[in-house]
């Protein structure tokens, strides 16, 4: 039964802008020329498809750079030339001829596809052509086909004729700049085979000549030479619209013979099937040396290969190993400790991983399940047997289980990631929320509001600081705002950008009012502070309720503090403190309206700073 065929070649835009700019009669007649070999093409493929590799259309054999034939003495001149001949080359699939030879298929299916080219046009000739022959014109040597498939418009392809077309003109490419380095240019791998499809990637060697390189090392030159063949590759890929498709070996001279002579399997395929493109008369003789088998491997190269078995089974042994001592282990260990410094914790050492997972996520916020948290443990106690013998050997079976668990786990350890940061995104507003709230408290707090409700603090802001002009309205919009977006946030009603916005609002909110208790604060300390000089060093004192803090050297780089008991108007008990005693001293102070110095207090400031203290009067 024969296949109907529905592939059709995709219109090449360069082609149809040369096209556009033809004279319409040139352009009519191509267009008809065209449907004429639509028509050929359908019929060849609907008939022949199991056959046919490709279909192109041939150029002038002198654009090509081939002569006509030449009238020969005591022959029959050649026929006329016909200039509106039109050349469709038919490549043949042969491989598979078992009724016939290959010439009686080739010569069978040229007599009737010749048929078919006469009724829709007595121009179209059609050129058939079997693979065997295809290979074997390069083999002697006779590249002519080569050159008309390069410049040829290809019709329809499996890929032979596409993979032809771009080595060639790579080839030449090649030839062109390094041809006196190039020993063999040779077509290989599935095109070669008869594996070939319209996805294969076109396998191509080239052996370099680098028996009389004197100005570089024979690698630099290969490598040289490599990165500049390849990027031709990429241009001839270009050239024809063939993308990403040849797959280019570089072998220096002394490198493959050394390959041959260890049997490399590589290089005895590349051999075998391998058809030269090029060649200098080096390929051809080792080609036909292997097909004679003259080429044998050394005595070493056998001994090689016959333990190279051995040498594989025990690399794959310690490969299956290496999935519970490395892959898996790290595979699940890394994510696990990155969980942990999501939430908030420092990473921990391997070993104590595990426990610190179970007691935070799974007993504490009860957000993983405790059987994730064996697999880890499980996967980490095969390590350390592995690492100290107590197992010798992991089975496929136990390297097939932890790659399961592991990707189990990993599953669910994304999982967790999100419920982490959910988790975090509520602490987090929670957090600006009770910041907001604090920071309110304590400036209503200073303006002598004790206590309020929560769903009262919005109204007194307004009343309290806003109405008496002493914070902008801006601010009561966005305290408003942030405590209406919090039990939004309580019921669910949020989005991420509600959250962002949130946060900016907090930032805003908590340094306005953070500076307005630092600016009411700083006027009441004022009241209570001694400014004092000893020497050339300037010092203060501020008396508090009942305690007062002393600072010796105001310009000093660290400023050294201590604390004293105020006792009837006495300083007494001097200690060393910090300045974050002072803060907090200063947030949970009252302050008096009067602050009053007794005699008895200059008395104490001589003890401490020195005979010569003077008292600073501001004016």
């Amino acid at each position: 039964m024969v296949k109907k065929n529905s592939k059709k070649a995709p219109a090449d835009p360069k082609v149809q802008q040369m096209l556009d700019k033809l004279p319409k009669d040139a352009q009519e007649k191509i267009k008809k020329l065209k449907t004429k070999l639509d028509t050929f093409k359908t019929q060849v493929l609907d008939k022949f498809d199991n056959y046919v590799v490709g279909l192109a259309l041939l150029p002038p054999p002198e654009m090509a750079g081939i002569r006509p034939p030449q009238a020969t003495p005591g022959m029959p001149p050649p026929p006329p030339e016909n200039k509106d001949q039109v050349n469709i080359l038919v490549l043949i699939d042969d491989s598979d001829s078992k009724t016939m030879t290959k010439y009686e298929l080739k010569a069978k299916l040229a007599q009737i596809i010749d048929q078919m080219a006469q009724k829709i046009d007595k121009n179209i000739m059609p050129q058939v052509m079997i693979l065997t022959e295809l290979w074997q014109n390069c083999m002697d040597q006779k590249y002519e086909i080569l050159k008309l498939i390069a410049l040829s418009q290809i019709l329809y392809d499996k890929g032979t004729l596409a993979a032809v077309k771009i080595s060639e003109i790579h080839k030449n490419m090649v030839l062109q700049k390094f041809e006196r380095y190039i020993v063999s240019y040779v077509l290989a791998g599935s095109i070669v085979q008869g594996r070939a499809t319209a996805e294969s990637d076109v396998d191509v060697f080239i052996v370099i000549d680098d028996t009389d390189v004197k100005r570089m090392t024979r690698y630099e030159l290969k490598e040289k030479l490599r990165a500049i063949i390849i990027s031709m590759g990429i241009e001839a890929g270009e050239v024809t619209g063939i993308r990403n498709k040849l797959n280019i070996q570089v072998y220096i001279l002394t490198d493959f013979w050394e390959s041959v002579r260890e049997a490399n399997p590589i290089i005895f395929t590349f051999l075998r099937d391998g058809i030269p493109l090029h060649d200098t008369g080096t390929f051809l003789p080792w080609k036909q040396l292997l097909k004679l088998g003259k080429i044998k491997p050394s005595p070493e190269a056998i001994d090689l290969y016959m333990h190279s078995g051995e040498q594989i089974i025990t690399r794959i042994k310690k490969n299956i190993n290496t999935i519970g001592m490395e892959d898996t282990y790290w595979a699940i260990l890394t994510p696990s400790q990155a969980a942990l410094m999501l939430y908030g914790v420092p990473p921990p050492t391997p070993r104590e991983t595990p426990e610190l997972m179970r007691q935070l996520f799974v007993k504490k916020d009860k957000i993983l399940e405790d059987k994730y948290v064996k697999i880890l443990e499980e996967n980490i106690r095969i390590r350390k047997d592995l690492e100290h013998g107590k197992i010798k050997q992991l089975s496929g079976a136990d390297a097939d289980k932890l790659v399961t668990d592991a990707e189990e786990y990993l599953k669910r350890i994304n999982k967790l990631f999100v419920a982490i940061r959910e988790q975090k995104e509520k602490e987090s507003v929670k957090k600006h929320m009770d910041d907001v709230t604090s920071v309110v408290r304590d400036v209503l707090k200073i303006e002598g509001v004790s206590y309020a409700k929560d769903s009262d603090l919005v109204g007194l802001v307004k009343t309290t600081l806003v109405d008496q002009g002493k914070l902008e309205t801006k601010y009561y919009r966005k305290i408003s705002e942030f405590f209406k977006f919090f039990e939004e946030y309580k019921k669910g009603k949020f989005t991420k950008a509600d959250i962002a916005k949130a946060k900016k609002a907090r930032y805003s909110i908590f340094k306005r009012l953070s500076e307005y208790i630092q600016m009411v604060q700083g006027k009441q300390v004022d009241k209570c502070k001694i400014h004092v000089k000893h020497g050339k060093k300037f010092g203060e004192v501020i008396m508090l309720e009942d305690k007062a803090f002393i600072t010796f050297d105001l310009e000093a780089k660290e400023k050294e503090v201590s604390i004293a008991k105020i006792k009837d108007g006495r300083i007494a008990n001097i200690k060393k403190s910090s300045l974050a005693a002072l803060d907090k001293a200063l947030v949970d102070a009252k302050f008096p309206d009067k602050s009053f110095i007794k005699e008895s207090l200059f008395e104490d400031l001589r003890k401490f700073f020195g005979k010569n203290v003077e008292i600073l009067v501001r004016r």
